[in-house]
């Protein structure tokens, strides 16, 4: 037992010593972002980029790049030159991107698409990343020892916009995770001059900030709520699908814009697998036609087509239609907090406050230094003469400085600074040039104290720089918005293709679906040995099937539910599909779509039930329904009519009879006996019933008449072989 508790306290201190120190320097080293919307491997490798002179001048190999940043980057130079690829205008990962590149950085929305390695490729900042390091040098920001303390680094960048919007963020770490989409940069920064004029910050986030906007555009389905719960919890989901243009002088779509969430290489490989598997007919090639213009991918379609539809099914099947999930995992001070989008920009708004504050501090304090030397500077106006005899007169060089103190009653730095001047300016006109800069410090001074002090005006300060960043660099959405309401709702039966088919039924309880393109060339039906078709039907993949068995029972199938096969297959086994009794078989099989017509019974004792469609039809999916036809009498035949026709009935007597089922008064409920057709004379029976088509009597109206008759003996001259009927029984 001592062994167990040893045990167990060994991992938990192990837990605590290495997972938990591990989890967080994953979650607040490399996961999530902090307000300035950056990652520490962005940070290091900007910072880098900053410090090398890259905002000016020419591109420098990225090789180059990669190799100074692993002063403030341990790791090695593949994931360091994978950051950078990610944050160039090339690999088109970011709305807003931080570095101007040249050479091949792949794409996002191509998988395969490999970026070049770092010693082919240039990259220098982009004008924006100013915007990243504004008075950078002013301490507006803290410092630290980068990981060997030969250098330092900034923790934070002070963006002058809220990045932390502007570009998506995802990442995972132990136990959490962060996934931030992009916004529009003119309309997070109008969203934030809006948020810092409210003087309550309760504003209409969805009149300026409507929805996420993404580097790849799309379209956006929007729905208010869903956003507004996003915004204001900092979780939830949306959809994004791509663009297309229908090209119909070469029959083709063309997708130019897909979700930022996939790739080319796996639509293609969706609907190439759809095709495949026959689940879509209408294409007959699909190819990446991508190339230096932009992404492209084409789509032939068969004549006569429907493109739009076709489209609204591969939305609904592939990833051309994608969810994008938020959460809004930043870290603040240290701790990661889910916020909503208030809470974001409450948040870097204070961030954003202390910046100017540190840089007004730090402006203060080099104007105070200057103000306090030309105050020193102004005292020896009065008599030059004096300092100069006083330099000329001290013989020792460390005694100069303590002279002029005294001398003019200033202090050690004023001294310092008196003395460096040069002899050729001891002279009236350089120091009245320089002391007449006094005045316009000391109201430069005051005017930064008062800003220091008063709050809105830093808030002015930080509206008027968005003001210019939307002049520089605002644009247009790239995402479109497409209301969900206006965005038809397709059924899973809608999104099924519809082509005509035959179906075969066997005596041995086979079904085969056949698509008419297949029976073309098709000379043979596979079937067992003893096993022969009994049945042969024309219908759709949408059309339902009604499948009769022996036991008074129908089974409802949809076209589309069985398989596409071939002649040369066996085709499905019914009894294993629609889970028949042993000494159950499908005796009869139709196929509707719209359930008009009619379902004809005949039984033995000479009645015929004549059934409405309508009455199988079921507003629920059921797929079997009992009673379908009279468990009274024997059946004999049945069949289904579009519309009143001819038959003749046989008597177990020789007696026939040709009659119109116009005469049988239709029944609505399913276990109808129906009507007596043929009429029984010394205990004789309906034995047979055949279509007017199947009979070459010489003489037909011989046989015709009303119903209910005893009908007329068959004459001599129309004896036939009336063949094998299907065994009902």
């Amino acid at each position: 037992m001592s062994n167990i508790q040893v045990n167990r306290i060994d991992v938990i201190n192990t837990l605590k010593q290495n997972y938990m120190p591990y989890s967080m320097s994953v979650i607040m080293s490399r996961a999530l972002p902090e307000i300035d919307g950056l990652k520490p491997s962005h940070r290091k490798l900007l910072y880098t980029m900053y410090k090398m002179g890259l905002l000016k001048g020419g591109r420098t190999k990225s090789a180059n790049i990669v190799g100074t940043t692993m002063r403030l980057n341990p790791h090695g130079d593949g994931a360091i030159y994978e950051t950078m690829v990610r944050l160039t205008r090339g690999n088109e990962t970011l709305l807003l991107p931080y570095i101007d590149s040249k050479g091949n950085f792949g794409k996002v929305y191509s998988r395969d698409m490999s970026y070049a390695a770092a010693r082919y490729t240039e990259a220098k900042l982009e004008k924006i990343s100013e915007e990243l390091f504004k008075d950078i040098n002013k301490e507006t920001v803290d410092f630290i020892p980068n990981y060997d303390n030969t250098t330092t680094e900034p923790t934070l960048l002070p963006t002058t916009f809220p990045n932390i919007l502007i570009n998506p963020n995802i990442g995972i770490a132990v136990g959490m995770a962060c996934s931030i989409p992009s916004f529009n940069l003119k309309e997070v920064c109008e969203t934030t001059i809006k948020f810092l004029e409210s003087k309550t910050g309760n504003i209409d986030l969805m009149k300026w900030l409507p929805a996420p906007d993404f580097s790849t555009g799309g379209e956006l389905i929007y729905n208010k709520k869903k956003m507004e719960r996003i915004y204001n919890t900092g979780k939830g989901s949306f959809h994004i699908r791509g663009k297309y243009t229908y090209d119909e002088k070469n029959n083709c779509i063309d997708i130019t814009e897909i979700p930022y969430t996939t790739t080319a290489e796996a639509i293609i490989e969706k609907i190439t697998s759809l095709v495949k598997s026959n689940n879509i007919k209408d294409i007959t090639d699909i190819r990446d036609e991508t190339d230096k213009n932009g992404l492209k991918i084409t789509i032939d379609l068969k004549r006569n087509s429907d493109p739009d539809k076709l489209m609204k099914i591969l939305f609904k099947k592939t990833p051309l239609k994608d969810s994008f999930s938020c959460n809004f995992n930043v870290l603040i001070n240290g701790n990661p907090k889910v916020l909503g989008i208030k809470s974001i920009l409450k948040e870097w708004v204070e961030f954003r406050i202390g910046c100017i504050k540190r840089q007004l501090r730090y402006d203060i304090d080099k104007k105070s230094e200057r103000l306090h030397l030309l105050r020193g500077l102004e005292k020896i106006l009065l008599d030059i003469d004096k300092a100069v005899q006083i330099v000329k007169d001290t013989k020792k060089d460390k005694e100069v400085i303590p002279n002029l103190m005294k001398g003019f009653a200033i202090d050690e730095s004023q001294a310092e600074f008196i003395a460096d001047i040069k002899l050729r300016n001891f002279n009236q006109e350089y120091i009245l040039n320089k002391t007449k800069d006094i005045k316009d410090l000391e109201e430069e001074i005051k005017d930064l104290t008062e800003t220091l002090n008063e709050e809105e005006r830093i808030k002015n300060i930080i509206k008027e720089q968005l003001k210019e960043i939307i002049k520089k660099y605002g644009k247009d959405r790239k995402t479109k918005l497409v209301d969900e309401d206006d965005i038809e709702k397709l059924t899973e039966e809608q999104m099924i293709e519809d082509y005509n088919l035959k179906i075969f039924l066997s005596n041995e309880g086979y079904l085969k679906k056949v698509p008419l393109v297949s029976l073309r060339g098709a000379t043979k039906q596979k079937l067992k040995d003893s096993d022969y078709v009994i049945q042969e039907i024309e219908a759709t993949n949408k059309s339902e099937l009604l499948l009769f068995s022996n036991k008074h029972i129908v089974y409802k199938l949809k076209g589309y539910d069985l398989e596409d096969t071939k002649t040369s297959n066996l085709g499905d086994y019914l009894p294993n599909i629609l889970g028949l009794d042993e000494d159950e078989r499908i005796i009869y099989i139709t196929g509707t779509t719209d359930f008009k017509g009619h379902m004809l019974f005949f039984f033995k004792n000479g009645k015929c039930a004549k059934i409405d469609m309508s009455s199988y039809e079921t507003k629920t999916n059921r797929s079997k329904l009992a009673n379908a036809y009279s468990n009274k009498e024997p059946l004999v035949y049945l069949s289904f009519i579009e519309e009143d026709k001819e038959f003749v009935a046989i008597s177990s007597i020789r007696k026939v009879l040709i009659f119109n089922t116009d005469q049988i008064n239709p029944k609505g409920t399913r276990s109808s006996q129906g009507v007596q057709v043929l009429k029984s004379k010394k205990g004789s029976t309906l034995k047979e019933i055949k279509e007017i088509d199947d009979v070459k009597y010489g003489d037909l109206e011989y046989y015709r008449g009303n119903i209910p008759a005893i009908g007329t003996y068959l004459k001599k001259e129309d004896e036939q072989d009336t063949g094998e009927q299907i065994k009902l029984v």
